[in-house]
């Protein structure tokens, strides 16, 4: 999806939090932030600038100002300049600390918005880039359903009209909680977890077709809601196609990539009668015995070889009894 994170966005979003303040009010509202990382300019403002990245926010602590004050004011005006022209999105003074003249001058002149907190730089940075990971991660928009059952995140996919909605509403009832439906939202994290969450305007909505939308949080109360979800498993709803050949045991588990994130994924054939809603409660719970290492499919094959070479060997055995004519 298209990054849409502006300096004003982020300002209004972690203002609270972060304690923040503008220093030159309205400057540079409408940059983009493209890099979930920040910078501390120590070995730029030594003069070392070969890896300055200029997508990222820069933030000047204690140190900074402390090195900044042993300059004089025709020492600090190239470090400014150099800085506020290679268009970064931002810059923040911790600790209370305050820029030099020169700095609001070169970031007014360039279109660069400044901002202050009193707040530690470490403080900051743990806040920001959690903040900024989230905002500027991969993701991408999923036509389905997303519900979590057992506490596993289920990502219902399908054609339109094959019935997502109305397994999700059914999962609800018998006391599983609705992430998403129709459009979800996925962001990959940078520990490559995938997360699902509704689009605004569509949270915890469901659309019922021949009744229309069903408030879920109103009717089914709070606890039959989330507001974000780990994507665990993919489960693909089919029409049921006698030529087609679907999986029996279960020993080969598919997998698609979501986001470039490996996702077990379960072709599931439905038709009249078939009871989808169980049958997503049991793929959640199969889905945790395989995480504690039980798999059944994998214990059955193990116990069928071991019949098979059990019968074998004793079909061997009577083959050279009958053969031993001493």
């Amino acid at each position: 999806m298209e990054n849409n994170l502006t300096v004003e966005k982020l300002f209004k979003d972690n203002r609270k939090k972060l304690r923040l303040s503008r220093i030159n009010y309205g400057v540079g509202q409408e940059r983009l932030v493209k890099s979930e990382k920040m910078n501390r300019p120590g070995l730029e403002l030594s003069g070392f600038w070969d890896y300055f990245d200029k997508t990222r926010i820069q933030l000047f602590g204690m140190k900074e100002k402390k090195y900044l004050d042993t300059l004089t004011e025709e020492g600090r005006i190239p470090i400014f300049k150099k800085m506020f022209s290679s268009e970064i999105p931002a810059a923040i003074f911790a600790h209370g600390t305050k820029p030099f003249p020169e700095a609001i001058s070169f970031a007014n002149t360039h279109n660069i918005s400044l901002m202050s907190t009193p707040l530690t730089t470490s403080h900051i940075i743990s806040q920001m880039m959690d903040y900024l990971d989230w905002h500027l991660a991969p993701s991408t928009v999923v036509h389905g359903s997303l519900v979590d059952v057992y506490g596993v995140g289920i990502l219902l996919t399908g054609r339109s009209g094959i019935g997502k909605s109305e397994i999700a509403l059914d999962l609800v009832e018998r006391g599983q909680r609705l992430v998403a439906d129709d459009l979800v939202k996925i962001i990959r994290r940078s520990d490559n977890v995938i997360i699902g969450t509704g689009m605004e305007n569509h949270e915890h909505l469901l659309e019922i077709r021949g009744l229309g939308i069903v408030d879920v949080k109103n009717i089914f109360g709070i606890r039959a809601i989330r507001q974000q979800k780990r994507v665990e498993v993919l489960v693909e709803l089919l029409d049921w196609d006698e030529k087609s050949a679907y999986e029996r045991v279960g020993t080969t588990q598919k997998s698609t990539k979501i986001l470039g994130v490996a996702t077990p994924h379960i072709r599931l054939p439905i038709y009249p009668g078939k009871n989808i809603t169980v049958i997503a409660e049991v793929i959640a719970l199969n889905h945790i015995l395989n995480y504690m290492g039980k798999n059944a499919a994998k214990d059955f094959q193990k116990k069928l070889l071991a019949t098979i070479r059990k019968k074998t060997l004793q079909n061997n055995l009577e083959s050279y009894l009958k053969k031993d004519y001493e």
